[in-house]
Protein backbone atom coordinates (compact mmCIF):
# COMPACT_ATOMS: atom_id res chain seq x y z
CA UNK A 1 0.00 0.00 0.00
CA UNK A 2 1.59 3.26 -0.90
CA UNK A 3 1.62 6.66 0.97
CA UNK A 4 0.94 9.54 0.01
CA UNK A 5 4.27 10.72 0.37
CA UNK A 6 5.42 7.39 -1.85
CA UNK A 7 2.77 8.52 -4.00
CA UNK A 8 4.86 11.87 -4.62
CA UNK A 9 8.10 10.81 -4.82
CA UNK A 10 7.59 7.61 -7.14
CA UNK A 11 4.07 7.07 -8.89
CA UNK A 12 3.61 10.50 -9.79
CA UNK A 13 4.19 12.74 -12.99
CA UNK A 14 3.33 16.24 -12.34
CA UNK A 15 3.33 17.47 -16.03
CA UNK A 16 4.02 21.52 -16.40
CA UNK A 17 1.48 21.57 -13.54
CA UNK A 18 1.91 25.05 -12.60
CA UNK A 19 2.41 26.56 -15.70
CA UNK A 20 -1.16 25.37 -17.05
CA UNK A 21 -3.06 25.62 -14.24
CA UNK A 22 -1.53 29.01 -13.63
CA UNK A 23 -2.97 30.38 -16.77
CA UNK A 24 -6.68 30.32 -15.47
CA UNK A 25 -7.63 33.98 -15.49
CA UNK A 26 -11.52 33.42 -15.93
CA UNK A 27 -14.14 30.48 -15.21
CA UNK A 28 -13.93 27.82 -17.46
CA UNK A 29 -15.56 27.95 -20.82
CA UNK A 30 -15.14 25.00 -23.28
CA UNK A 31 -14.46 22.24 -22.42
CA UNK A 32 -12.40 21.98 -26.08
CA UNK A 33 -8.91 23.19 -24.54
CA UNK A 34 -8.52 21.38 -21.71
CA UNK A 35 -4.88 19.95 -21.42
CA UNK A 36 -3.56 17.77 -18.44
CA UNK A 37 -2.14 19.47 -15.72
CA UNK A 38 -1.47 16.23 -13.09
CA UNK A 39 -0.97 12.78 -13.73
CA UNK A 40 -1.22 10.66 -11.10
CA UNK A 41 0.05 6.61 -11.21
CA UNK A 42 -1.15 7.32 -15.15
CA UNK A 43 -4.32 8.47 -14.33
CA UNK A 44 -4.87 11.92 -15.59
CA UNK A 45 -6.61 15.31 -14.07
CA UNK A 46 -7.83 17.91 -16.43
CA UNK A 47 -7.55 21.46 -15.92
CA UNK A 48 -11.51 21.74 -16.27
CA UNK A 49 -11.52 19.94 -12.99
CA UNK A 50 -8.85 21.94 -11.23
CA UNK A 51 -10.76 25.35 -12.72
CA UNK A 52 -14.64 23.66 -11.19
CA UNK A 53 -13.06 23.64 -7.56
CA UNK A 54 -10.81 26.53 -7.87
CA UNK A 55 -13.81 28.76 -8.80
CA UNK A 56 -16.48 27.35 -6.49
CA UNK A 57 -14.19 27.71 -3.70
CA UNK A 58 -13.43 31.37 -4.86
CA UNK A 59 -16.77 33.69 -4.43
CA UNK A 60 -15.50 36.51 -6.15
CA UNK A 61 -15.05 33.85 -9.36
CA UNK A 62 -11.96 36.47 -10.15
CA UNK A 63 -8.26 35.96 -10.12
CA UNK A 64 -6.83 38.49 -7.96
CA UNK A 65 -2.83 36.98 -8.23
CA UNK A 66 -0.74 34.12 -9.25
CA UNK A 67 0.16 33.55 -5.26
CA UNK A 68 -3.43 32.80 -4.86
CA UNK A 69 -3.54 30.28 -7.64
CA UNK A 70 -0.20 28.74 -6.22
CA UNK A 71 -1.63 28.20 -3.19
CA UNK A 72 -4.68 26.56 -4.21
CA UNK A 73 -2.33 24.32 -6.16
CA UNK A 74 -0.56 23.25 -3.43
CA UNK A 75 -3.74 22.24 -1.60
CA UNK A 76 -5.17 20.63 -5.27
CA UNK A 77 -2.18 18.73 -5.78
CA UNK A 78 -2.51 17.30 -1.80
CA UNK A 79 -6.18 16.65 -1.65
CA UNK A 80 -5.99 14.58 -5.65
CA UNK A 81 -2.57 12.49 -3.61
CA UNK A 82 -5.08 11.48 -0.66
CA UNK A 83 -7.82 10.63 -3.02
CA UNK A 84 -5.66 8.35 -5.20
CA UNK A 85 -4.18 6.61 -1.93
CA UNK A 86 -8.36 6.00 -0.86
CA UNK A 87 -8.40 4.42 -4.41
CA UNK A 88 -4.98 2.70 -3.65
CA UNK A 89 -6.38 1.17 -0.85
CA UNK A 90 -9.52 -0.11 -2.44
CA UNK A 91 -11.74 2.50 -0.69
CA UNK A 92 -13.81 3.02 -3.98
CA UNK A 93 -14.62 -0.49 -4.36
CA UNK A 94 -16.24 -0.47 -0.81
CA UNK A 95 -19.98 -1.48 -0.87
CA UNK A 96 -20.91 1.48 1.32
CA UNK A 97 -18.93 3.62 -1.04
CA UNK A 98 -20.91 2.48 -3.67
CA UNK A 99 -24.09 2.93 -2.21
CA UNK A 100 -23.41 6.43 -0.59
CA UNK A 101 -22.30 7.77 -4.22
CA UNK A 102 -25.33 6.49 -5.60
CA UNK A 103 -27.53 8.20 -3.78
CA UNK A 104 -25.87 11.29 -3.86
CA UNK A 105 -25.76 10.37 -7.89
CA UNK A 106 -29.72 9.94 -7.88
CA UNK A 107 -30.46 13.38 -5.76
CA UNK A 108 -28.80 15.37 -8.32
CA UNK A 109 -29.79 13.29 -11.25
CA UNK A 110 -33.47 14.48 -10.42
CA UNK A 111 -33.47 17.66 -11.75
CA UNK A 112 -31.73 16.68 -15.23
CA UNK A 113 -34.33 13.66 -15.59
CA UNK A 114 -37.36 16.18 -15.99
CA UNK A 115 -38.48 18.88 -18.71
CA UNK A 116 -37.64 22.39 -16.89
CA UNK A 117 -39.41 24.67 -19.33
CA UNK A 118 -42.73 22.61 -18.28
CA UNK A 119 -42.11 22.81 -14.94
CA UNK A 120 -41.89 26.29 -14.93
CA UNK A 121 -44.63 26.86 -17.17
CA UNK A 122 -46.71 24.59 -14.18
CA UNK A 123 -45.42 26.62 -11.72
CA UNK A 124 -46.45 29.95 -13.65
CA UNK A 125 -50.03 28.33 -14.47
CA UNK A 126 -50.24 27.09 -11.03
CA UNK A 127 -49.48 31.20 -9.48
CA UNK A 128 -51.58 32.55 -12.31
CA UNK A 129 -54.87 29.85 -11.21
CA UNK A 130 -54.61 30.76 -8.04
CA UNK A 131 -55.30 34.38 -8.59
CA UNK A 132 -59.62 33.19 -9.51
CA UNK A 133 -61.91 31.16 -7.77
CA UNK A 134 -63.84 28.60 -9.66
CA UNK A 135 -67.86 27.59 -8.08
CA UNK A 136 -68.86 24.60 -10.16
CA UNK A 137 -70.61 21.29 -9.71
CA UNK A 138 -69.86 17.70 -11.15
CA UNK A 139 -71.11 14.08 -11.92
CA UNK A 140 -68.99 11.34 -11.50
CA UNK A 141 -68.89 8.08 -12.75
CA UNK A 142 -66.71 5.99 -10.85
CA UNK A 143 -64.06 4.47 -12.97
CA UNK A 144 -60.94 2.06 -11.31
CA UNK A 145 -57.58 3.16 -13.25
CA UNK A 146 -57.22 -0.40 -14.70
CA UNK A 147 -60.70 -0.68 -15.96
CA UNK A 148 -61.44 -2.87 -19.06
CA UNK A 149 -61.91 -1.62 -22.39
CA UNK A 150 -65.80 -2.40 -21.81
CA UNK A 151 -66.05 -0.97 -18.78
CA UNK A 152 -64.13 2.32 -19.92
CA UNK A 153 -66.67 2.38 -23.12
CA UNK A 154 -69.56 1.82 -20.68
CA UNK A 155 -68.36 4.64 -18.05
CA UNK A 156 -68.01 6.92 -20.98
CA UNK A 157 -71.70 6.54 -22.68
CA UNK A 158 -72.99 6.69 -19.25
CA UNK A 159 -71.22 10.24 -18.62
CA UNK A 160 -71.78 11.53 -21.91
CA UNK A 161 -75.15 11.26 -21.56
CA UNK A 162 -75.69 12.26 -18.20
CA UNK A 163 -74.08 15.36 -20.16
CA UNK A 164 -76.53 15.66 -23.18
CA UNK A 165 -79.43 15.70 -20.58
CA UNK A 166 -77.63 18.60 -18.67
CA UNK A 167 -77.71 20.33 -22.07
CA UNK A 168 -81.01 19.83 -23.16
CA UNK A 169 -82.28 21.73 -19.74
CA UNK A 170 -82.08 18.95 -17.03
CA UNK A 171 -81.28 20.37 -13.60
CA UNK A 172 -77.86 19.84 -13.47
CA UNK A 173 -77.99 19.50 -9.54
CA UNK A 174 -80.71 16.65 -9.78
CA UNK A 175 -78.80 14.46 -11.83
CA UNK A 176 -75.57 14.51 -10.13
CA UNK A 177 -78.27 13.30 -7.10
CA UNK A 178 -79.31 10.26 -8.92
CA UNK A 179 -76.04 9.14 -9.58
CA UNK A 180 -74.50 9.65 -6.07
CA UNK A 181 -74.55 6.00 -5.34
CA UNK A 182 -72.49 4.81 -8.07
CA UNK A 183 -70.90 8.42 -8.46
CA UNK A 184 -69.90 11.24 -5.73
CA UNK A 185 -71.68 9.80 -2.23
CA UNK A 186 -71.95 13.96 -1.07
CA UNK A 187 -73.94 14.78 -3.57
CA UNK A 188 -77.35 12.92 -2.61
CA UNK A 189 -76.74 16.03 0.42
CA UNK A 190 -74.64 18.84 -1.95
CA UNK A 191 -76.43 17.55 -5.55
CA UNK A 192 -72.53 17.98 -6.81
CA UNK A 193 -72.00 21.41 -5.72
CA UNK A 194 -68.42 21.61 -4.81
CA UNK A 195 -68.91 25.52 -3.78
CA UNK A 196 -65.36 27.66 -4.79
CA UNK A 197 -62.03 26.37 -5.24
CA UNK A 198 -58.70 27.28 -6.66
CA UNK A 199 -55.58 25.38 -8.03
CA UNK A 200 -54.46 22.43 -5.63
CA UNK A 201 -57.48 22.15 -4.42
CA UNK A 202 -58.54 19.37 -6.61
CA UNK A 203 -56.49 16.90 -8.93
CA UNK A 204 -54.83 18.00 -11.80
CA UNK A 205 -56.96 17.07 -14.43
CA UNK A 206 -60.02 17.68 -13.25
CA UNK A 207 -58.69 21.56 -11.89
CA UNK A 208 -57.51 22.18 -15.58
CA UNK A 209 -61.30 21.28 -17.07
CA UNK A 210 -63.32 23.83 -14.76
CA UNK A 211 -60.55 26.48 -15.46
CA UNK A 212 -60.94 25.49 -19.07
CA UNK A 213 -64.67 25.89 -19.00
CA UNK A 214 -66.66 28.91 -18.98
CA UNK A 215 -69.28 29.71 -16.60
CA UNK A 216 -72.48 28.47 -17.74
CA UNK A 217 -71.20 25.52 -19.51
CA UNK A 218 -70.40 21.23 -18.84
CA UNK A 219 -66.84 20.56 -19.52
CA UNK A 220 -66.83 17.22 -21.65
CA UNK A 221 -66.21 13.92 -20.00
CA UNK A 222 -62.60 14.47 -17.65
CA UNK A 223 -60.65 11.05 -16.63
CA UNK A 224 -58.82 11.15 -12.64
CA UNK A 225 -58.02 8.29 -11.05
CA UNK A 226 -62.00 8.58 -9.36
CA UNK A 227 -63.63 7.98 -12.81
CA UNK A 228 -65.23 10.44 -15.25
CA UNK A 229 -66.29 13.20 -14.60
CA UNK A 230 -68.62 16.33 -16.49
CA UNK A 231 -68.22 19.85 -14.69
CA UNK A 232 -70.70 22.54 -14.74
CA UNK A 233 -68.90 25.98 -14.16
CA UNK A 234 -70.95 28.75 -12.17
CA UNK A 235 -69.11 31.56 -11.84
CA UNK A 236 -65.26 32.52 -11.86
CA UNK A 237 -63.86 35.09 -9.62
CA UNK A 238 -60.77 37.31 -8.09
CA UNK A 239 -59.05 35.19 -5.16
CA UNK A 240 -60.39 36.52 -2.19
CA UNK A 241 -56.78 35.83 -0.26
CA UNK A 242 -56.47 34.37 2.65
CA UNK A 243 -58.08 34.58 6.47
CA UNK A 244 -56.99 34.01 9.96
CA UNK A 245 -60.23 33.31 12.38
CA UNK A 246 -60.97 32.20 15.81
CA UNK A 247 -63.68 30.08 16.68
CA UNK A 248 -66.24 29.13 19.37
CA UNK A 249 -67.64 25.41 18.57
CA UNK A 250 -70.76 23.18 20.45
CA UNK A 251 -71.32 20.03 18.66
CA UNK A 252 -74.15 18.57 17.45
CA UNK A 253 -74.19 14.65 18.08
CA UNK A 254 -74.88 12.84 14.61
CA UNK A 255 -77.97 10.65 16.70
CA UNK A 256 -78.66 14.25 18.74
CA UNK A 257 -82.75 14.52 19.54
CA UNK A 258 -85.02 17.21 18.85
CA UNK A 259 -84.45 18.69 22.11
CA UNK A 260 -80.81 18.27 22.50
CA UNK A 261 -80.34 20.50 19.29
CA UNK A 262 -82.56 22.76 20.51
CA UNK A 263 -80.37 22.93 23.89
CA UNK A 264 -77.34 23.47 22.27
CA UNK A 265 -78.93 26.32 20.32
CA UNK A 266 -80.01 27.70 23.24
CA UNK A 267 -76.74 27.67 24.86
CA UNK A 268 -74.59 29.28 21.44
CA UNK A 269 -76.90 32.22 21.45
CA UNK A 270 -76.02 32.81 25.35
CA UNK A 271 -72.42 32.87 24.65
CA UNK A 272 -73.63 35.44 21.33
CA UNK A 273 -74.89 37.41 23.94
CA UNK A 274 -72.27 37.52 26.43
CA UNK A 275 -70.08 38.60 23.48
CA UNK A 276 -71.92 41.97 22.86
CA UNK A 277 -72.37 42.80 26.03
CA UNK A 278 -68.27 42.80 26.07
CA UNK A 279 -66.91 39.29 27.31
CA UNK A 280 -63.61 38.71 25.67
CA UNK A 281 -63.70 36.03 22.93
CA UNK A 282 -60.39 33.96 24.38
CA UNK A 283 -62.11 33.47 27.72
CA UNK A 284 -65.81 32.36 26.25
CA UNK A 285 -64.13 29.85 23.83
CA UNK A 286 -61.59 28.55 26.76
CA UNK A 287 -65.01 28.09 28.72
CA UNK A 288 -67.50 27.22 26.25
CA UNK A 289 -66.08 25.57 23.42
CA UNK A 290 -66.24 22.24 22.24
CA UNK A 291 -63.02 22.11 19.91
CA UNK A 292 -60.50 21.26 22.11
CA UNK A 293 -57.84 21.55 19.79
CA UNK A 294 -58.23 25.26 19.64
CA UNK A 295 -60.07 25.65 22.54
CA UNK A 296 -56.90 27.00 24.60
CA UNK A 297 -55.53 28.79 22.05
CA UNK A 298 -58.39 31.23 21.40
CA UNK A 299 -59.76 29.08 19.06
CA UNK A 300 -57.76 29.94 16.41
CA UNK A 301 -57.62 28.23 12.88
CA UNK A 302 -54.61 27.86 10.69
CA UNK A 303 -54.73 30.33 7.70
CA UNK A 304 -56.97 28.89 4.81
CA UNK A 305 -58.42 30.13 1.59
CA UNK A 306 -60.87 29.16 -0.47
CA UNK A 307 -61.94 25.81 -0.71
CA UNK A 308 -59.24 24.99 2.24
CA UNK A 309 -62.62 24.15 4.73
CA UNK A 310 -64.22 21.39 4.80
CA UNK A 311 -67.44 23.33 5.12
CA UNK A 312 -68.68 26.02 2.53
CA UNK A 313 -70.63 27.75 5.38
CA UNK A 314 -67.79 28.06 7.68
CA UNK A 315 -65.65 29.54 5.00
CA UNK A 316 -68.74 31.59 3.79
CA UNK A 317 -69.08 33.43 7.17
CA UNK A 318 -65.68 33.84 7.60
CA UNK A 319 -65.02 35.68 4.65
CA UNK A 320 -68.21 37.30 5.24
CA UNK A 321 -66.73 39.54 8.32
CA UNK A 322 -65.24 42.56 6.82
CA UNK A 323 -63.03 43.69 9.75
CA UNK A 324 -60.61 42.28 12.44
CA UNK A 325 -61.77 42.16 15.70
CA UNK A 326 -65.88 41.36 13.81
CA UNK A 327 -67.53 37.98 14.76
CA UNK A 328 -70.25 36.29 13.38
CA UNK A 329 -74.00 35.44 14.50
CA UNK A 330 -73.94 32.00 15.45
CA UNK A 331 -74.26 29.28 12.48
CA UNK A 332 -74.55 25.82 12.24
CA UNK A 333 -72.59 23.00 10.01
CA UNK A 334 -72.57 19.49 10.15
CA UNK A 335 -69.90 19.65 13.02
CA UNK A 336 -72.33 22.05 15.34
CA UNK A 337 -72.73 25.18 16.03
CA UNK A 338 -70.33 27.86 15.64
CA UNK A 339 -69.01 31.67 16.10
CA UNK A 340 -66.58 32.96 14.07
CA UNK A 341 -63.93 35.77 15.00
CA UNK A 342 -61.93 37.66 12.19
CA UNK A 343 -58.18 37.80 13.44
CA UNK A 344 -56.80 39.24 10.03
CA UNK A 345 -56.76 38.80 6.13
CA UNK A 346 -54.01 38.93 3.59
CA UNK A 347 -54.02 39.14 -0.22
CA UNK A 348 -52.69 37.21 -2.88
CA UNK A 349 -48.71 37.39 -2.19
CA UNK A 350 -45.97 37.94 -5.19
CA UNK A 351 -44.96 35.07 -7.86
CA UNK A 352 -42.22 36.18 -6.65
CA UNK A 353 -42.49 35.44 -2.47
CA UNK A 354 -44.60 32.31 -3.71
CA UNK A 355 -42.08 30.99 -6.09
CA UNK A 356 -39.95 28.50 -4.08
CA UNK A 357 -43.59 27.42 -2.17
CA UNK A 358 -45.12 26.59 -5.75
CA UNK A 359 -41.98 25.11 -6.86
CA UNK A 360 -42.54 22.50 -3.78
CA UNK A 361 -46.26 21.89 -4.27
CA UNK A 362 -46.46 21.12 -7.95
CA UNK A 363 -43.36 18.87 -6.91
CA UNK A 364 -45.52 17.00 -4.60
CA UNK A 365 -48.78 17.44 -7.02
CA UNK A 366 -49.77 14.93 -9.90
CA UNK A 367 -48.77 18.11 -11.97
CA UNK A 368 -45.28 16.92 -11.63
CA UNK A 369 -46.01 14.07 -13.74
CA UNK A 370 -46.27 16.62 -16.69
CA UNK A 371 -42.53 17.06 -16.64
CA UNK A 372 -41.34 13.75 -16.45
CA UNK A 373 -43.73 12.81 -19.27
CA UNK A 374 -42.00 15.86 -21.95
CA UNK A 375 -38.78 14.52 -21.00
CA UNK A 376 -39.58 11.00 -21.77
CA UNK A 377 -41.11 11.69 -25.24
CA UNK A 378 -37.58 14.17 -26.05
CA UNK A 379 -35.53 10.75 -25.04
CA UNK A 380 -37.99 8.30 -27.34
CA UNK A 381 -37.69 11.03 -30.02
CA UNK A 382 -33.73 11.70 -29.84
CA UNK A 383 -33.02 8.16 -29.48
CA UNK A 384 -35.53 6.70 -32.38
CA UNK A 385 -37.90 5.06 -29.99
CA UNK A 386 -39.49 2.24 -32.21
CA UNK A 387 -41.62 -0.72 -31.05
CA UNK A 388 -41.94 -4.30 -33.08
CA UNK A 389 -45.97 -3.68 -33.78
CA UNK A 390 -47.12 -5.07 -36.99
CA UNK A 391 -49.95 -2.36 -38.38
CA UNK A 392 -52.06 -3.79 -41.09
CA UNK A 393 -54.69 -0.99 -42.16
CA UNK A 394 -56.54 0.22 -38.74
CA UNK A 395 -55.68 -2.84 -37.50
CA UNK A 396 -52.36 -3.13 -34.98
CA UNK A 397 -50.81 -6.47 -33.68
CA UNK A 398 -47.90 -6.10 -31.01
CA UNK A 399 -46.76 -10.04 -30.96
CA UNK A 400 -43.78 -9.62 -28.94
CA UNK A 401 -46.17 -8.38 -26.01
CA UNK A 402 -48.86 -10.89 -26.99
CA UNK A 403 -46.64 -13.58 -26.86
CA UNK A 404 -45.06 -12.80 -23.62
CA UNK A 405 -48.58 -12.05 -22.25
CA UNK A 406 -50.23 -15.94 -23.36
CA UNK A 407 -46.99 -17.05 -20.86
CA UNK A 408 -48.33 -15.29 -17.84
CA UNK A 409 -50.80 -17.35 -15.97
CA UNK A 410 -52.77 -17.24 -12.92
CA UNK A 411 -49.76 -17.64 -10.36
CA UNK A 412 -48.91 -13.75 -11.33
CA UNK A 413 -51.98 -12.89 -8.81
CA UNK A 414 -50.75 -14.93 -6.11
CA UNK A 415 -46.92 -13.07 -6.81
CA UNK A 416 -45.43 -16.56 -7.63
CA UNK A 417 -45.31 -16.53 -11.21
CA UNK A 418 -41.89 -17.17 -12.71
CA UNK A 419 -40.08 -16.12 -15.94
CA UNK A 420 -39.11 -20.59 -15.98
CA UNK A 421 -42.28 -20.28 -17.81
CA UNK A 422 -41.17 -18.01 -20.53
CA UNK A 423 -38.35 -20.15 -21.53
CA UNK A 424 -37.33 -19.51 -25.32
CA UNK A 425 -38.64 -16.13 -25.30
CA UNK A 426 -36.33 -13.47 -26.27
CA UNK A 427 -37.86 -11.58 -29.16
CA UNK A 428 -36.88 -7.69 -29.24
CA UNK A 429 -40.01 -5.91 -28.27
CA UNK A 430 -38.90 -2.49 -28.68
CA UNK A 431 -35.36 -0.74 -29.89
CA UNK A 432 -33.77 2.65 -27.87
CA UNK A 433 -31.13 3.91 -29.32
CA UNK A 434 -28.35 1.15 -29.94
CA UNK A 435 -30.00 -1.67 -27.64
CA UNK A 436 -32.90 -4.02 -28.42
CA UNK A 437 -35.29 -4.81 -25.57
CA UNK A 438 -36.51 -8.44 -25.01
CA UNK A 439 -39.30 -10.32 -24.05
CA UNK A 440 -37.14 -11.68 -21.27
CA UNK A 441 -36.04 -8.32 -20.38
CA UNK A 442 -39.65 -7.46 -19.63
CA UNK A 443 -40.67 -10.91 -17.67
CA UNK A 444 -37.83 -10.18 -15.70
CA UNK A 445 -39.13 -6.52 -15.02
CA UNK A 446 -42.64 -8.26 -14.55
CA UNK A 447 -40.96 -11.16 -12.30
CA UNK A 448 -39.36 -8.71 -9.90
CA UNK A 449 -41.98 -5.98 -9.20
CA UNK A 450 -45.17 -9.00 -9.43
CA UNK A 451 -46.77 -8.99 -5.24
CA UNK A 452 -49.95 -11.15 -4.36
CA UNK A 453 -53.24 -8.73 -5.29
CA UNK A 454 -56.44 -9.58 -5.97
CA UNK A 455 -57.27 -10.98 -9.86
CA UNK A 456 -58.29 -8.30 -12.54
CA UNK A 457 -57.53 -8.26 -15.95
CA UNK A 458 -54.35 -9.29 -16.75
CA UNK A 459 -53.77 -7.69 -20.32
CA UNK A 460 -54.42 -3.92 -18.55
CA UNK A 461 -51.97 -4.99 -15.24
CA UNK A 462 -49.25 -5.74 -18.00
CA UNK A 463 -49.54 -3.11 -20.47
CA UNK A 464 -49.02 -0.65 -17.13
CA UNK A 465 -46.33 -2.46 -16.06
CA UNK A 466 -44.86 -2.46 -19.88
CA UNK A 467 -45.24 1.49 -20.23
CA UNK A 468 -43.83 1.90 -16.55
CA UNK A 469 -41.00 -0.63 -17.98
CA UNK A 470 -40.16 1.57 -21.10
CA UNK A 471 -40.14 5.27 -19.17
CA UNK A 472 -37.83 3.94 -16.51
CA UNK A 473 -35.71 2.71 -19.12
CA UNK A 474 -35.81 6.03 -20.78
CA UNK A 475 -34.54 8.03 -17.83
CA UNK A 476 -32.25 5.25 -16.95
CA UNK A 477 -30.74 5.92 -20.89
CA UNK A 478 -31.06 9.90 -20.00
CA UNK A 479 -29.23 9.67 -16.82
CA UNK A 480 -26.27 7.49 -18.48
CA UNK A 481 -25.18 10.18 -20.45
CA UNK A 482 -25.77 12.95 -18.17
CA UNK A 483 -21.67 13.08 -17.28
CA UNK A 484 -21.53 13.96 -21.01
CA UNK A 485 -23.90 16.03 -21.82
CA UNK A 486 -23.57 18.34 -18.74
CA UNK A 487 -20.06 19.17 -17.33
CA UNK A 488 -21.77 20.57 -14.42
CA UNK A 489 -23.19 17.69 -13.80
CA UNK A 490 -19.66 15.47 -13.93
CA UNK A 491 -17.88 17.75 -12.11
CA UNK A 492 -20.07 17.82 -9.06
CA UNK A 493 -20.44 13.73 -9.01
CA UNK A 494 -16.36 14.08 -9.23
CA UNK A 495 -16.68 16.49 -6.15
CA UNK A 496 -18.88 14.16 -4.33
CA UNK A 497 -17.00 10.92 -5.27
CA UNK A 498 -13.62 12.41 -3.96
CA UNK A 499 -15.06 13.83 -1.22
CA UNK A 500 -16.44 10.77 -0.06
CA UNK A 501 -13.10 9.44 -0.47
CA UNK A 502 -11.24 11.53 1.09
CA UNK A 503 -13.43 11.59 4.36
CA UNK A 504 -13.26 7.61 4.38
CA UNK A 505 -9.73 8.04 4.08
CA UNK A 506 -9.19 10.45 6.81
CA UNK A 507 -11.96 7.85 8.97
CA UNK A 508 -9.57 5.05 8.49
CA UNK A 509 -5.59 6.79 8.94
CA UNK A 510 -6.63 9.61 11.57
CA UNK A 511 -10.02 9.39 13.68
CA UNK A 512 -10.89 5.57 13.91
CA UNK A 513 -7.06 5.05 14.15
CA UNK A 514 -6.70 7.40 16.92
CA UNK A 515 -9.20 6.08 18.39
CA UNK A 516 -8.33 2.41 18.57
CA UNK A 517 -4.55 3.28 19.73
CA UNK A 518 -5.66 2.95 23.54
CA UNK A 519 -1.48 3.17 24.42
CA UNK A 520 -0.93 6.09 22.02
CA UNK A 521 -4.00 8.17 23.68
CA UNK A 522 -2.30 7.65 27.28
CA UNK A 523 1.10 8.18 26.57
CA UNK A 524 -0.12 11.59 24.73
CA UNK A 525 -2.18 12.18 27.80
CA UNK A 526 1.28 11.25 29.91
CA UNK A 527 3.17 13.63 27.96
CA UNK A 528 0.62 16.58 27.76
CA UNK A 529 -1.30 17.06 31.39
CA UNK A 530 0.79 18.64 32.96
CA UNK A 531 -0.05 21.50 30.29
CA UNK A 532 -3.58 21.93 31.47
CA UNK A 533 -2.92 21.80 35.34
CA UNK A 534 -5.25 25.06 37.11
CA UNK A 535 -3.07 27.40 38.59
CA UNK A 536 -3.39 28.43 42.38
CA UNK A 537 -7.23 29.44 42.46
CA UNK A 538 -9.25 30.32 45.15
CA UNK A 539 -13.12 30.41 45.53
CA UNK A 540 -13.96 34.01 46.69
CA UNK A 541 -17.37 35.69 46.95
CA UNK A 542 -17.07 39.33 46.61
CA UNK A 543 -19.38 42.70 47.69
CA UNK A 544 -19.30 46.18 46.08
CA UNK A 545 -20.44 48.52 48.62
CA UNK A 546 -21.56 51.70 47.94
CA UNK A 547 -20.68 53.71 51.24
CA UNK A 548 -19.30 53.12 54.42
CA UNK A 549 -22.96 52.22 56.08
CA UNK A 550 -23.82 49.53 53.52
CA UNK A 551 -19.95 47.75 54.62
CA UNK A 552 -20.70 47.46 58.04
CA UNK A 553 -24.35 46.14 57.24
CA UNK A 554 -22.09 43.50 54.65
CA UNK A 555 -20.27 42.85 57.54
CA UNK A 556 -22.62 41.58 60.00
CA UNK A 557 -24.42 39.38 57.29
CA UNK A 558 -20.92 37.72 56.85
CA UNK A 559 -20.73 37.31 60.41
CA UNK A 560 -24.16 35.01 60.78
Amino acid sequence: MLTAGQLVGQNTLINTTRSNIKNVTSPPSAVSDDPIIITIDGKPVLKSEFEAVFFKNNPTREVKDRKSVDEYVDLFINFKLKVREAEEMGLDTMKNFISELAGYRKQLANPYLTDKNVNEQLIQEAYDRLKYEVHASHILIKLPEDALPKDTLEAWTRIMNYRNRALKGEDFGKIARETAEKGDPSAKDNFGDLGYFTAFSMVYPFETAAFNTKPGEISLPVRTRFGYHIIKVWEKRASKGEILVSHIMLRVKKDATHDDSVNVKKRIDEIYVKLKAGDKFDDLCAQYSEDKGTSQKGGQLPWFGTGKMPSIEFEKKSFDLKNNGDFSEPFTTTYGWHIVKRIDKRELATFEQMQNELKQKVAKDQRSQMGRKSMIAKIKSENNFTEYKITKKIITSFPPFDELISRIDTSYWEGKWSTEKTKGLNKPIFRLGARDFTQEDLAKYIELRQTKRQKGNLIQVITTQYNNWVDEQCIALEESKLDSKYPAFKALMQEYRDGILLFDLTDKKVWTKAMKDTIGLKGFYDTNKNNYLWQDRADVTLYRCADERSEEHTSELQSH
